[in-house]
């Protein structure tokens, strides 16, 4: 193998020590430690706390909070304790736990600390987009060939070793400064090098494994990366042996997993009991009748609010899906000026879809008003990313922009309804536009656009098998979701996750558009789907901020008049109980919902708009009636299956080998964020900067920051509202069907062998027994706490009292 070879072949399996990282206008969930998930949870938390020095498990303190609140049941807890080898004295235990805690900084490496900072200016330079008003020189030909050029004028680089005459190429330079270590040792340099400014270099693994145009216009890679940091480190004469430390066990770690695992017990008993329960009743349910509508909504945590709420209004049918609706497409919306991916980022999208205009006077009359108010962005934008600027323009603009900043500050919730009000003057996508679904053959290496007659048959027949659908009511609606708020460099991450940080309605759009085709509803007709002649498919949108459901109808028959009517009321009555949960959920009086989450969304300065997806902890795969009339506390993802009809099994492997494991990444990153918020997070918003519409800083520069800010996570310093919990997951079908899918995807085993999730399966051939999943394969009777007390309490309402 040559030189070159060996040291791209060490890159790359060095590069697993750092997770991908998006940028941040979309922001996608993942594990920061996915690189790590080969290995027991326990040793992967070690060896990141050696490479990363980040926190692996949840504090002393985050203990005995959830042991005073009653999240942690004491009798598992003593079980537990009395396993590892400790007395059954939790309080005890954890002042031995938060007393073993090694809190002590290693010493900073002064030269090391110079490499970062010029180094982390340079990135910032190079990886901006479209932020900076002076542009790094010679972006075209790449990161190392762009350093390379300006070295020489950086005061701040002495010209001394490799760097004083970088060679032509990333792999010459990197040669010369490994030339006296043996090759043995060059993986673990790459991977401590790689870890030393995680974040910068988990953006340059995603960016560098990504096609789009940033990379083709200015390319980057690992590889340069590497090259300038090494010819960096050699001119400032710092070490780069790699330690010898393999990251060995902190002392207190088996007294937290043991707090840990009681804690997720406690949860997941809970959770099980209530889907046993309810599978051994189901039986008794008549399901014979035609509820009012049928809605569809994202798995995602915040869904299970709404769809409670909806479920209370009225006779109304409620499933689960992920929330691109199955459908991997490039979007680009009307007047985009690029594309999005909309789909989860396991998957690379199938075709391009864009918006059409179907009403040319009211795209005149949109483009007139929305014109004005891109250039107002812009403005904004403008005063935003400049001070000087601002303080000039604000000065001109005299006291009439003053008030308007001052009502942005003092009065969001008026601010809220004048731009509603302001909205309803222009047009919105939707009224004159709809995502064309027309195929057309695309040249070679792109994209197809639209979908074939047989791709879209095939769409929709995946989406109700994975649904288990078997009766249609007169509307189904396939419900997106978007968050809404007003100044927030985090905006993405409270989108659709499944869509790649980016809102779900387009997708809802396409499968509602694609569902009403006459020609798809004959031949899945002729696939076992009898849909009623009077059944009509429409999309809307929920907004997760403020619990609206737009319904996106424009195109409803008269004949559904009343019922649309019906369900728009019956949805706005459910808005006002669910906004209300979720305010008093984020400290507010909940007789104030709607008005308090609407505020939440227009003022600039509110550092949480809505909780997102924090607390989640629980994925349950089944019908709903497994979990209706009960409150689960906006805890859970639920995604709709019945195994009767799926007998080879296709379906429930569709679910666990996508919606399982990206639902995952989403918990793993809530998990870690929360747990060491400086290593795996981004601390406060109140101290954050945005890099080049990429990331964030934590004051001036630095590494960029990787995960969910504190106002995601804490209801205040030390204390969390997200429960730092590994996912439990609760799937109803035949365990022989669980295993056998589980046999044939050693990922999904490799995951749950070493800990990263627990899979509980209710089997309803079984006598509705739940049995967890061990190890390699073998299954264990699982506990049932909630038959005695059915309902799952609400942990937030525990947590307040």
């Amino acid at each position: 193998m040559s030189t070159e070879s060996a040291i791209r072949d060490s890159i790359d399996d060095a590069a697993t020590a750092v997770g991908s990282l998006w940028p941040i206008h979309s922001f996608v969930t993942a594990n920061p430690l996915a690189g790590f998930e080969d290995q027991p949870f326990g040793e992967a938390v070690e060896r990141a706390a050696t490479l990363l020095g980040g926190r692996g498990y949840p504090s002393a303190q985050t203990f005995e909070t959830a042991l005073e609140r009653g999240q942690i049941d004491r009798e598992i807890l003593g079980r537990e304790m009395t396993e590892a080898g400790y007395e059954n004295d939790p309080e005890a235990v954890l002042d031995r736990l938060a007393d073993a805690t090694d809190d002590v900084n290693a010493d900073a490496d002064a030269a090391v600390d110079h490499v970062d900072r010029v180094l982390t200016k340079w990135l910032s330079a190079f990886l901006d987009e479209e932020t900076a008003h002076w542009s790094m020189p010679n972006r075209e030909a790449g990161f190392y060939a762009a350093f390379r050029g300006m070295a020489e004028y950086d005061g701040d680089i002495p010209e001394e070793g490799v760097v004083a005459d970088l060679p032509e190429t990333p792999t010459a330079a990197i040669e010369a400064v490994l030339e006296s270590y043996p090759e043995q040792q060059w993986e673990a340099i790459f991977e401590e090098q790689l870890a030393a400014l995680p974040g910068w270099a988990g953006f340059i693994k995603q960016r560098a494994g990504d096609e789009g145009v940033w990379q083709s216009t200015y390319p980057i890679s690992l590889e340069g990366y590497l090259a300038a940091r090494l010819a960096l480190l050699d001119a400032v004469d710092a070490a780069i042996e790699p330690s010898n430390d393999g990251g060995d066990e902190h002392p207190a770690d088996d007294i937290a997993q043991a707090f840990l695992r009681a804690w997720e017990a406690t949860y997941r008993d809970e959770l099980v009991g209530t889907v046993a329960a309810q599978s051994r009743s189901m039986a008794d349910c008549d399901t014979s009748g035609r509820p009012d509508a049928q809605l569809v909504f994202c798995i995602d945590t915040r869904s299970e609010v709404i769809r409670r709420h909806i479920e209370a209004t009225g006779d109304y049918e409620t499933h689960g899906y992920a929330g691109f609706f199955g459908i991997p497409i490039e979007y680009r919306e009307y007047d985009a000026d690029v594309s999005v991916d909309a789909c989860p980022p396991i998957l690379d999208p199938q075709h391009q879809i864009v918006d059409v205009s179907t009403d040319d006077d009211t795209r005149a009359r949109h483009d007139r008003w929305s014109g004005m108010r891109a250039a107002a962005d812009e403005l904004i934008g403008t005063l935003e990313a400049n001070a000087a600027t601002a303080y000039g323009y604000v000065e001109t603009a005299g006291s009439g922009y003053g008030l308007s900043l001052a009502a942005r500050t003092l009065v969001p919730g008026r601010v809220h309804d004048l731009l509603d009000a302001a909205a309803g003057l222009v047009p919105d996508v939707e009224e004159f536009c709809e995502p064309s679904i027309d195929h057309q053959h695309a040249d070679a290496g792109d994209l197809p656009v639209g979908l074939t007659h047989e791709e879209r048959v095939e769409y929709a027949a995946t989406a109700f098998d994975l649904m288990g659908f078997t009766a249609f009511s007169r509307l189904v609606v396939f419900t997106g979701h978007a968050s809404e708020t007003a100044n927030n460099p985090f905006d993405s991450s409270l989108d659709c996750g499944a869509c790649a940080g980016n809102p779900g309605g387009p997708n809802a759009r396409v499968l509602a558009k694609l569902c009403n085709d006459e020609a798809v509803r004959a031949e899945l007709h002729d696939r076992g789907f009898d849909i009623p002649e009077d059944t009509v498919f429409v999309a809307a949108q929920h907004n997760t901020t403020t619990d609206e459901v737009e319904l996106f109808a424009e195109d409803v028959p008269e004949s559904h008049a009343d019922d649309l009517a019906q369900l728009r009321a019956d949805l706005a009555t459910a808005r006002e109980s669910a906004a209300s949960e979720r305010a008093e959920a984020m400290g507010a009086d909940g007789s104030t919902g709607v008005a308090e989450t609407e505020r939440r969304a227009a003022d600039w300065a509110e550092t949480r708009p809505e909780w997102g997806l924090a607390g989640n902890a629980g994925f349950v795969i089944g019908p709903r009636e497994l979990t209706s009339g009960f409150d689960l506390d906006g805890r859970a993802f639920l995604h709709s299956y019945d195994w009767s009809t799926d007998p080879d099994g296709d379906a429930l492997e569709a679910i666990l080998t996508g919606p399982m494991v990206v639902t995952q990444w989403i918990n793993a990153q809530y998990y870690f964020s929360t747990v060491d918020n400086a290593v795996y997070g981004s601390g406060s918003k109140v101290t954050q900067n945005p890099v080049g519409n990429v990331g964030v800083y934590q004051g001036n520069g630095g590494d960029l920051m990787s995960g969910l800010p504190l106002q995601s996570l804490m209801v205040a310093d030390g204390d969390p509202y997200h429960q730092p919990l590994r996912l439990s997951t609760v799937v109803h079908a035949p365990v022989e069907r669980v295993t056998e899918i589980l046999t044939d995807h050693e990922e999904l085993t490799e995951l749950l062998d070493n800990n990263w999730l627990s899979l509980t399966v209710v089997d309803p051939t079984q006598d509705h027994r739940a049995v967890q999943y061990g190890e390699s394969l073998e299954w264990t009777p699982a506990a049932e706490r909630a038959e005695a007390d059915p309902e799952p309490p609400n942990a937030q309402a525990v947590a307040d009292d």
